[in-house]
């Protein structure tokens, strides 16, 4: 399935599962290509925190995030410009993505105030005040040459309920259209709008319906993953899937932790972020099949193992779960170390994971990845419910 030539993004579907909605394919982009399921790093300041862009390749990592407001706050838009965009800044050859600041008017919700010309934010780096409206955040996206960029949304706490849930939904089509209108690249780059109506299915189906009428490249998921249930979560993202197209990209935002990527993968989402790998490193965590390593842990301090003697990162060929247990936390190569061994894991499940899709064998995939991380069968049940409306029983 591929779309029109001239188009700034290309995506064909190679393989799809007959038994969930799970795909693999490749997102064809100006910088760069991606192979989907794909999870894609963050770099908030336009870096991941603890790698070079140069070590990202290294792990065959095709696409990273940014952060548009916090990038257009620090350097700014006028350091971006003179730079040349933010591929040649941080010295990146492949794809970017930009968020559009939306996110920030829940995390930084104190600072903001939102109306329908767009948010004003006060600076966390000083007292400063941002008018961030829908032209401004893609001005500045078009500045920053992101591959793809984002629409700005009105983002609500994915717990809240009431009629502020509706005007939020409303509010992010009206900004779409306000979005495309501002657009000047779009030759280059490609918007994406996000898909809002909280934990409301009927106000997911009408978004997810509104925007599809839309002349667009792709679609972002946006809203979950921020304190719902798993139970909800799942269940909107099964939504959502069922309403969006199939011949485009659908990108799940904000979302990293393993399980996830394998059930959403296998209820149609291409496309993943989440900043979790590293900021896990930081604390001294390393990502294994069957969970977490918490390498602070006492008992790691004579272990002369690598974190995983099936892993091929540089971290595991070269340093033990001692050596590590010894610097975590308190050396900053730690978190380097720490950073290369967890995005080389989020690589390697993806790449078994889009294997899996191509040999017809993504179920059993599915079925071997629960078993070894709960190998007493004592699955949550937001799984199970997640795989059944997907044709998966588990062993």
């Amino acid at each position: 399935m591929l779309q029109h030539a001239k188009s700034p993004l290309l995506f064909e579907i190679f393989y799809e599962c007959q038994t969930t909605r799970a795909r693999t394919g490749k997102i064809t982009l100006i910088h760069h290509h991606v192979d989907t399921p794909v999870f894609m790093p963050v770099g908030t300041q336009g870096t991941l925190k603890g790698l070079l862009p140069q070590q990202l390749e290294q792990l065959n990592c095709q696409i990273i995030l940014a952060n548009t407001y916090h990038l257009g706050t620090r350097p700014g838009f006028n350091i971006m410009q003179k730079a040349g965009g933010l591929h040649k800044f941080m010295n990146w050859k492949r794809a970017l993505l930009t968020d559009s600041g939306g996110f920030q008017m829940v995390s930084l919700l104190e600072l903001a105030k939102i109306t329908e010309d767009g948010v004003k934010f006060k600076s966390p780096y000083n007292d400063s005040d941002c008018m961030l409206t829908p032209e401004y955040s893609i001005q500045i996206q078009n500045t920053i040459g992101a591959d793809i960029i984002m629409q700005l949304d009105d983002v609500v706490r994915t717990t809240l309920t009431g009629p502020r849930v509706e005007v939020a939904m409303n509010r992010t089509i009206r900004w779409l259209d306000r979005c495309l209108k501002a657009h000047q690249r779009s030759d280059e780059q490609s918007i994406f709008p996000i898909v809002q109506g909280g934990l409301d299915p009927k106000l997911r189906s009408e978004c997810a319906n509104q925007l599809t009428k839309r002349e667009v490249n792709g679609y972002a998921v946006g809203g979950l993953s921020g304190g719902e249930s798993k139970d909800e979560f799942w269940r909107m993202v099964y939504l959502t899937t069922s309403i969006l197209p199939k011949n485009k990209p659908r990108y799940l935002m904000g979302v990293g932790f393993a399980t996830d990527l394998v059930i959403c993968s296998a209820l149609g989402i291409d496309m993943f972020d989440c900043v979790f790998p590293t900021r896990t490193a930081r604390f001294g965590c390393a990502l294994i099949r069957t969970g977490q390593l918490n390498l602070k842990q006492v008992q790691y301090c004579k272990d002369m193992r690598p974190i995983d003697e099936l892993c091929e990162c540089s971290t595991c060929k070269t340093y033990t779960r001692a050596y590590l247990h010894h610097i975590v936390t308190v050396e900053t190569v730690a978190c380097h170390l720490l950073s290369i061994h967890n995005i080389s894991f989020q690589m390697k499940l993806m790449k078994d994971i889009r294997q899996s899709i191509k040999e017809q064998r993504f179920p059993e995939f599915i079925q071997e990845y629960m078993l070894d991380l709960y190998p007493h069968k004592e699955y949550p049940q937001w799984i199970v419910n997640a795989l059944e409306v997907v044709h998966i029983k588990l062993l």
